[in-house]
Formats: structure tokens, sequence, C-alpha cells
């Protein structure tokens, strides 16, 4: 495993991340792995060398965070463990349990904080953003919890990018805690992101790690035009094999990817693979980590065996050549994956 430093922070941690929205209860979703199930796979991401865990309270509606926490101090090295989860969608039906109020903020850390079982969160981030919660009180509350320390680190989520730059200058002002990651949607198949976030990232020094870095397992090679499925878990997916329960319950993948030129993206990563050898998930992550300001995709898994390529991707290096054979089917997309909390103009759609 590699490692790198996350944005313009002394905070290292490992090129993957493990995500883990696929752990927790299967009467949030029926596709969710429980507790016996998810175990093995934090054991197999401590052996392979990650130290990144990514979480959410909304994960489960909490049991996420309990396993992680649980996984974490039972194979992990507290010290070195780098733990992440997050704060904003709903968690209940109540006027105060969800957004990013003061209120709702450090109600939920103190809740997030004793689900996880940990005296301290590393990387706490905000769930998207909140187009009803004045920026400044969200980033005071934010400062507190690292004054006190309950959260050494902040990061975001998806978001347009004068909305994180706007946060970034008042955090500035107001000399608070400032975010130094953005986990954003980024991938060969969606890359949108490359006008004016990586750029900002590139800029302001945040580190992104992406969710879906393999466009929920169509990177993978498991998937054919037109198929259902693709998989996984956590913020991303690998591999063919979700149980069916996702495919039928699921319908995010073909809201997300649903050009035919997102399969010419496929299909080039396929040729790739084979020349070299390789898995087509070695491939695309390769790409995603040669890009600037990458530091750590978020990756989830359905399968203890799919971690192994996920690994061997931080060693992949692509040529020129190779990179630009993977970026020429791209065509553009409308913004996918994360307006729903966002400032949006009365007449203008995603």
């Amino acid at each position: 495993m590699q490692y790198s430093l996350l944005g313009n922070s002394g905070l290292v941690v490992s090129r993957i991340a493990l995500g883990c929205m696929s752990f927790g209860s299967r009467q949030w979703r029926p596709w969710i792995l429980e507790e016996d199930e998810a175990m093995p796979f934090f054991r197999r991401a401590v052996e392979l060398g990650i130290n990144f865990f990514d979480t959410a309270d909304v994960y489960s509606l909490g049991v996420s965070e309990e396993i992680t926490g649980k996984a974490v101090r039972e194979y992990a090295n507290r010290d070195e463990a780098v733990v992440a989860t997050k704060v904003r969608m709903r968690m209940g039906t109540g006027p105060n349990r969800g957004g990013l109020s003061a209120k709702h903020i450090v109600q939920s850390c103190e809740a997030s904080l004793k689900r996880l079982g940990l005296e301290r969160i590393d990387l706490y981030q905000i769930h998207r953003a909140d187009a009803t919660t004045p920026v400044e009180e969200t980033l005071a509350a934010l400062d507190r919890l690292v004054r006190d320390g309950k959260v050494l680190y902040v990061g975001a989520s998806s978001m347009f990018a004068w909305e994180l730059m706007k946060m970034l200058s008042v955090s500035e002002q107001g000399g608070w805690a400032r975010f130094i990651s953005m986990q954003n949607h980024y991938n060969l198949v969606y890359r949108e992101e490359e006008r004016e976030m990586m750029p900002l990232c590139v800029d302001q020094g945040i580190g992104a790690i992406p969710w879906s870095p393999l466009a929920r397992g169509m990177l993978t090679g498991k998937r054919s035009r037109g198929g259902q499925g693709g998989a996984g878990g956590g913020s991303a997916g690998v591999g063919e094999d979700a149980p069916a329960a996702r495919d039928e319950t699921d319908t995010l993948t073909d809201e997300l990817y649903d050009h035919d030129s997102d399969w010419d993206v496929v299909d080039a990563t396929l040729r790739v693979a084979r020349r070299r050898g390789v898995e087509p998930v070695q491939v695309a992550l390769a790409w995603l980590l040669s890009r600037p300001a990458v530091v750590a995709p978020v990756v989830g898994f359905t399968k203890v065996g799919q971690m192994d390529a996920a690994a061997a991707s931080v060693d992949l290096v692509l040529s020129d050549e190779e990179c630009a054979e993977l970026e020429a089917p791209y065509r553009p997309h409308d913004v996918r994956g994360w307006l729903g909390g966002a400032v949006r103009l009365p007449g203008i759609s995603s």
C-alpha cells in the first residue's frame, strides 16, 4: 500500500479508502452486509495496509458506524487508523434531525462518537451542502467540535465549486477549522468535476477522495451494455455479485450513467486492462489515482477477494498514451449525483 497526505494537512491516509456504506442492517437496504459478513472486509483491509475507513451516520441509520467502530477497535491500530464519517442527512422525522445547523451537527457528532465507540472522529465531513443554514453557523459548529477535541479534521462532499470556495473563505475570515478534503463524484465515466471542482482542489490544497470511483460497478467489466446490477458498497462498488435485491431496489446506477458513450469508456478500460494483463478495476483506479488532487478513492466491496485488485491499483502506472485512450470516448454529462442540497436558480435544471 502507498500513503499520501490528505490535502494541505499532515494527515496520512492509504491511497485506497474502504467505503462502509454496504455494512450495516438489511432493514435499511436489502443488499446490506450485516456485522458477521462485514468483519472479514475490515480484517483484509488492514492486512492490505488500508488505514482509511469512510462511513456516515445515515448509512443503515447508524449501524454502519457501529460496525466500523467495532472493526477498527478489533483489527486496526487506532493510532494509525483514520476514521471518517459524515453529517447532514436526515436521521429521523423531527424538524432538527437533518441539515447542517449547529444543533444537528453537535448532536450528530455526539451520537456518532457513541456508535463508533471512539473518543474522536478523525475526519468529519458535511454530507452535501445545506442551502437552508448559514455557512457561518455550520463552520462555527464544526470548529467548536475541533476545538473540543471531538473532531480532528473537517471535510466536505459533493457541491458546486463556488459553494466550497465560499466556505473556505468564510472559515478563513472566522479563523475556523478549514476543510482538508472533498468527497466528490468522479470517475472515468463521469468527469464533470474536472471543469471547476478539481482545479479548485488543486489550487486550495484540498485532497479529493472520490465516491463511486468505479461508476457503481460499470468499470469492473462485470456488466454489459443495457445490463442491470453492478455492485458494491461503501461509496463506490466493485464487482458483479451484489444481491439481486439491490438490482431490484437501487435505480441510482441508471440515473447516474445513462449515456451510450459511457459504455465506450468501459470498452476502452477493458482494452487497456487486457493489454496490461490486469483487472479493469486496477486500470480505472490507477487512472483516478493519477489525477491531480486525488488522494484516495473511496471503494466499496461485496466480496473480500475484490479488495486485492483495488489495492494493487496503487502500483499500476499508466502511460500518457493509455490515459489518452481511456479519456477519448468521454462525452459531457449533466451534473449528476448531488444537487439535492445545493442552491439552484429557478428555471435551471440539473
